[in-house]
């Protein structure tokens, strides 16, 4: 057994590579002891902030723990998300996921490992596509 205390990890500033905003993410264990593969992580977006467009090759579950956000899966109009609501993206598909334009998001982000790797990042979403259907 092992406890990771509240507050135990450093949170992380997201990466400008894969996020246009202000992101941070709390690691609640972002690499998976083997055998096991699942990384999970709480991830808070400021009002605009969002990824780019991903892919998991296992797929994502997404866990919304307050405030309000978007998702949007390519070739699909864009999503409201909120608290509660669960989300879950097929392997392989690409989308994105966010806040709100004028709301702040957190989610807990669930994917698992293949072959060392539970994502694979895009190209960003632009401001046009983030606005598109709001």
């Amino acid at each position: 057994m092992e406890i990771k205390k509240n507050g135990s990890q450093a949170s992380i500033k997201g990466p400008e590579a894969w996020f246009t905003g202000t992101v941070r993410i709390d690691p609640l264990f972002l690499k998976a002891q083997s055998p096991a593969r699942t990384t999970v992580g709480s991830v808070t977006f400021e009002p605009g902030a969002r990824t780019a467009w991903h892919i998991h090759p296992l797929g994502q579950t997404l866990i919304v723990t307050g405030g309000r956000g978007l998702v949007q899966r390519e070739g699909e109009p864009i999503e409201e998300i909120g608290p509660g609501d669960v989300v879950w993206f097929e392997p392989g598909e690409k989308h994105w996921h966010g806040a709100w334009p004028t709301t702040a998001m957190t989610h807990i982000a669930i994917q698992e490992e293949l072959d060392g790797s539970a994502v694979e990042w895009l190209e960003k979403v632009s401001d046009e596509q983030y606005q598109d259907g709001l």
